[in-house]
């Protein structure tokens, strides 16, 4: 829960309506039985966030995980405007775990990516 309220709060500092946040649930503890509770997403109320309980695990098995041992979870990826996922993730422009010991690392490069001048569909501003 820790790398939901940071992730609220990177979006609280960064004002930019270019910014989308994908926030990807699973069952990963033996208490992670079910989907968010009403007050887990309430962490993170901002409307570019889309949050998404994936119960089997999809998108840890495309980021690597083969077993028990290896589920990508509390990750935070950072992609450039106009990346597109195809048979496999592409590379980020940053990533690191667990969240929010890493949270600032992914807002220098959300700002180092605003700064640059493009918007999500990768034109110039």
């Amino acid at each position: 829960m820790q790398g939901a309220s940071a992730t609220g709060k990177l979006l609280r500092e960064i004002n930019s309506k270019d910014v989308r946040v994908f926030v990807i649930w699973e069952p990963v503890l033996a208490t992670d039985f079910t989907a968010p509770s009403t007050a887990a997403l309430a962490r993170i109320p901002d409307l570019r966030a889309s949050q998404y309980w994936d119960r089997k695990r999809a998108l840890s098995n495309l980021l690597g995980e083969s077993n028990r041992s290896t589920v990508v979870w509390d990750y935070i990826a950072v992609y450039a405007p106009g990346t597109v996922w195809q048979d496999a993730p592409p590379k980020p422009v940053y990533s690191d775990h667990p969240v929010r010991d890493v949270i600032r690392g992914a807002k220098d490069a959300i700002q180092r990516l605003l700064a640059t001048g493009t918007n999500p569909a990768g034109g110039d501003k």
